[in-house]
């Protein structure tokens, strides 16, 4: 197609699917990506996002930029990022240039000055994410750590850690995860058959227990004791 290489002008046709195109191969890219580079922008990640924005921007903008260049840039740098992955996996070195190890910027209460200079935090931002996780006194954190991905990480000295049931002595049942067998009116079938259930079950079920069908339903969730938790539309 003539919109893949420099011209003096295009139609909006091709702007558009030039546009298409463009949102298509980012799709990809991310997918190959993987969520590491969605959910956490580190050193590497940060490099890749910049860069693939910026080289599919070009064509998107300038009509006399190919879209062919691009692309093929994109799918380059798409390959190297994957083998610096598998890299930094097989060699601990390039895994601690790319994402160096937690540094400790509070111990036992007291603030390492010197390492808040090194991760360039000011003690205004130090105090706001402290704020943020409802922490008053710095006194009661056992130790802080400024990770690889910009965030604090911050766990408290054990006498000001909530108790927990293990503490109290206090037996519980092991956590379930309920699971959405209707969404807006439809049954998933692969949730069903993970519990070992019908779907002449669930419908039985919801006209004997509950009085209602399906399709008035907008969410239902089913725990491991088989607990049917319906939210109407």
């Amino acid at each position: 197609m003539d919109l893949f290489f420099g011209q003096e002008s295009l139609t909006i046709i091709q702007w558009i699917i030039r546009g298409i195109i463009a949102y298509i191969v980012l799709l990809i890219s991310a997918k190959f990506l993987g969520q590491r580079a969605i959910s956490q922008l580190r050193l590497l990640d940060f490099i890749i996002a910049i860069i693939l924005g910026n080289i599919l921007a070009h064509p998107l903008s300038d009509e006399g930029l190919g879209m062919t260049g691009s692309i093929t840039t994109t799918i380059v740098l798409v390959v190297l990022y994957s083998l610096t992955l598998k890299l930094t996996l097989k060699f601990r070195k390039i895994d601690r240039f790319l994402s160096p190890d937690p540094l400790p910027i509070i111990r036992n209460g007291e603030i390492i000055y010197k390492n808040l200079y090194k991760a360039n935090i000011t003690l205004d931002f130090l105090l706001s994410e402290l704020r943020i996780g409802k922490i008053e006194d710095i006194k009661k954190v056992a130790v802080a750590l400024w990770e690889p991905g910009g965030k604090i990480s911050v766990f408290l000295d054990a006498p000001y850690q909530p108790l927990t049931v293990d503490d109290m002595h206090i037996k519980k049942n092991p956590f379930s995860l309920p699971l959405a067998v209707i969404k807006d009116g439809n049954i998933d079938k692969k949730a069903l058959n993970d519990i070992n259930r019908t779907t002449d079950w669930l419908i039985n079920t919801l006209k004997t227990t509950h009085n209602t069908d399906v399709q008035s339903i907008l969410l239902a969730t089913i725990d491991i004791n088989c607990n049917i938790q319906i939210y109407y539309k």
